[in-house]
């Protein structure tokens, strides 16, 4: 949500920002808006005011025996008192479409955000790792996968689309991931583990901006609940209208939590294997800090993320969004791709994103600065990572000829002395 103050005084520094954005200019009907509900305020608190003393005044009419000038401002009272919902109702409706509007903007883009309309304009920042040199044609998570105990077929007869049914091996290994990144994060990277609600009210989904714009992209329940598209959504809410302590900032927090989506935006990607599913799991990094720190935690914050890929020797390379292609709440992303050798293409690992006051200002969401005065926090937030994205890359990234995967090194605590995925139907 956007500063009013701040559009009232740079109305063209938003538009500029949206333009950037791709989105058409707001400053003139926000303006217009926020016009008429001050207006409407200032014809409501003058009647409110002329009604009370003319209130005051029948009192003093009537103790001099004025009884015409008594009966004359009691009639002016009524008329007032009935002119009234005129004004609350006018002071309603213009704030309500005002604050409509305020919602469904995106943030406007950080100076260093390159411009672009699409994901064709990002950057690359940095690459680490090489991809690894088959000497045999590597597979695909999706045909490799199966023999392995990753059944496509039970998990869309039991849910449909977009759902798999884990067994095995595979399931120790996308279980061992998920504690393993947890573990990393709240041991070396200083995040606080929580395990918060995965369904959620409207407000907290408003509050981190899902909605109102991603309503059809996630699961509402017959109760007006909210299936969490990401635990961003309950631990950045754990701050809402609240008024934090300087001292409690910074504050990073982080859960492994199954996410849902609907997916109703992206039909006909990724249909095929792991990598796009209406329930899935993934550990979530969220910040609040004060607004100077915020560039320090997003760089912070992203190298929890990459710390993961590392561990795991797995090849990716650091994208900087253009304004184009970010999400609409963020000010700045890093996208972290993942080789994955048997697409022979980067896909997505991991979002890193600075929300800037947005978030906050929705949430309500302050901390109380040196001058005493409640300030807006700062939002961010990130994968650290996507389990079954990174599930999908190890498997295409360890895949030996013999259709068995090795498991990472780093993960051998985790897998009970398990050293390798092999066919189900080979033990």
């Amino acid at each position: 949500m956007h500063d009013l103050a701040f559009i009232r005084q740079h109305p063209e520094a938003l538009d500029a920002g949206l333009k950037r954005r791709g989105v058409e200019p707001a400053a003139t009907r926000i303006l217009a808006l926020d016009a008429r509900r001050r207006e409407a305020q200032t014809a409501l608190q003058l009647a409110q005011s002329r009604r009370n003393e003319a209130s005051r005044l029948i009192g003093q009419a009537m103790a001099k025996g004025d009884r015409e000038g008594a009966e004359a401002l009691k009639a002016e009272v009524a008329d007032i008192k009935s002119a009234m919902p005129t004004h609350e109702e006018a002071e309603r409706a213009a704030g309500e479409e005002l604050d409509e509007l305020l919602l469904t903007l995106p943030n406007l883009p950080a100076e260093d955000v390159p411009e672009g309309a699409d994901e064709s304009a990002n950057i690359e920042i940095a690459r680490w790792g090489t991809p690894r040199d088959f000497d045999f044609a590597p597979q695909e998570h999706a045909d490799l996968g199966p023999p392995l105990g990753m059944d496509f077929e039970t998990g869309a007869a039991i849910a449909g689309a977009r759902f798999t049914f884990l067994r095995g091996g595979m399931a120790r290994l996308h279980r061992a991931l998920g504690q393993f990144m947890l573990d990393r994060q709240t041991g070396e990277a200083g995040y606080v583990e929580c395990n918060p609600p995965v369904l959620v009210r409207g407000e907290a989904m408003r509050g981190t901006g899902q909605l109102p714009k991603f309503a059809d992209d996630s699961f509402r329940t017959s109760d007006d609940r909210w299936l969490i598209p990401t635990a961003e959504v309950s631990l950045t809410n754990a701050v809402r209208e609240k008024i934090l302590d300087e001292s409690e900032l910074p504050m990073r927090l982080t859960a492994l939590t199954p996410c849902f989506r609907s997916e109703a935006g992206s039909a006909g990607r990724d249909t095929r294997g792991f990598i796009r599913q209406h329930q899935f799991e993934k550990v979530e990094l969220v910040a609040i800090v004060k607004p100077e720190d915020s560039e320090a935690e997003h760089e912070r914050l992203t190298q929890a993320a990459e710390a993961i890929l590392q561990a795991l020797e797995l090849p990716y390379r650091k994208m900087l969004l253009c304004a184009g292609d970010m999400g609409a709440g963020a000010r700045k992303t890093y996208d972290l791709e993942v080789w994955l050798p048997g697409q022979g293409a980067w896909r997505e690992i991991s979002s890193c994103s600075d929300f800037g006051d947005w978030q906050a200002r929705r949430m309500k969401a302050r901390y109380r600065a040196e001058d005493g005065k409640p300030a807006f926090v700062h939002t961010l937030n990130g994968s650290g990572l996507a389990v079954g994205r990174t599930l999908v890359a190890v498997l295409e990234a360890y895949q030996q000829a013999d259709g068995t995967v090795t498991i990472p090194q780093v993960l051998a605590p985790y897998m009970g002395g398990v050293e390798r995925l092999e066919p189900i139907d080979a033990k």
